[in-house]
């Protein structure tokens, strides 16, 4: 039997980059892209290689185009730490596996690189699978935990928890990260919450910039452990735009939402200007001219924001597609789809 799983790119609507920061953050999933794992039995343990893995080049050319798309590391460092990772939960809380093994392959269309957690994506669908492999059920929380253990702790990849909450649940989730709770349970405050169908959402992204999460993170990382008050504020204020949010969704006063999505990119401007490129920095303004807000869906290379009507989205769509960035409608995952 083949066990096949999904996990879904993340935006993150709100409250960004706070989630490593003990902030509060909103995120959801969007099917417009997927990361698919196959998983079967077989005698041997095998990682089978996807596009990313390849190391065979028509020329240098070649070579430099597939590093400015993936870098340096393919997917089956991912698959190998999120084994690792499986393994290591399970003899942790007492589990003994079956003896038996398996072959893996993944598969993902989410555009790479590009702050769309298209790596926790292809960990969390491989996770799903083992889990199943082995008749084992598993928390959405724990699940995000693992899947962040396995690039934080095992990858040494900068990384907050808010992409594999949203992964996890697999529905738009409202996340606070409370020091005390999270020291206290190990976990954050998770609700799922309902983004209205009514409400205009885009997500765009660049087609010729693909960049991770290191930058930004090592270098904020150093600012909060250090306390610059300016940082610590900001944080704050993410929270503080997070719930402001919420509470306007809640309520249908969409009128109320560009203005906040715009502070939270700007104050991200004011707390991490070094962090963010010039082709970054005009795909927002690009957006923004059409009167459409516009901020992070995470830390660079794609954004999220609102428009009015269909004509501002044509507007946004003609605008953008001039400076190689493609725009789409996310179709938001709901609670209680099963995957």
């Amino acid at each position: 039997m083949i066990i096949k799983t999904t996990a879904y790119p993340r935006a993150a609507l709100v409250g960004n980059p706070s989630d490593g920061y003990y902030g509060k953050t909103i995120a959801f999933v969007f099917r417009n892209y997927s990361a698919d794992v196959e998983l079967y039995e077989t005698p041997e343990l095998e990682l089978l290689p996807a596009k990313r893995d390849d190391n065979r080049f028509n020329n240098l050319e070649a070579l430099a185009a597939d590093v400015e798309l993936y870098g340096y590391y393919g997917g089956i460092r991912l698959l190998k730490a999120a084994a690792k990772i499986f393994r290591d939960h399970c003899r942790r809380i007492g589990i003994h596996l079956e003896e038996k093994n398996f072959t893996m392959r993944y598969r993902s269309t989410i555009p790479n690189r590009l702050g769309l957690a298209g790596s926790s994506a292809i960990i969390t669908a491989a996770m799903r699978a083992m889990f199943r492999f082995y008749g084992l059920s598993v928390e959405p929380a724990v699940l995000a935990n693992l899947v962040l253990a396995t690039e934080r702790d095992e990858l040494n990849i900068p990384a907050g928890l808010q992409d594999r909450v949203a992964q996890a649940y697999n529905t738009p989730v409202f996340m606070d990260f409370d020091r005390e709770h999270m020291l206290r349970h190990g976990v954050g405050r998770y609700e799922p919450i309902t983004i209205p169908e009514d409400l205009n959402l885009y997500v765009a992204y660049r087609t010729d910039l693909a960049e991770g999460s290191e930058v930004l993170h090592s270098r904020l990382r150093g600012d909060y452990d250090a306390g610059v008050p300016r940082v610590l504020d900001a944080m704050r204020e993410w929270g503080d735009l997070t719930c402001r949010v919420r509470e306007a969704i809640e309520r249908h006063n969409y009128a109320a939402l560009p203005a906040l999505l715009n502070r939270n990119f700007d104050l991200r401007c004011e707390v991490c200007s070094e962090a963010i490129s010039e082709k970054n920095l005009q795909m927002v303004q690009a957006a923004r001219s059409t009167g459409a807000s516009a901020k992070f869906t995470g830390s660079g290379g794609a954004i999220i924001g609102t428009y009015e009507d269909e004509a501002m989205y044509r507007r946004l769509e003609e605008v953008l597609h001039r400076n190689r960035i493609n725009v789409i409608k996310p179709e938001i995952v709901t609670e209680g789809e099963t995957l």
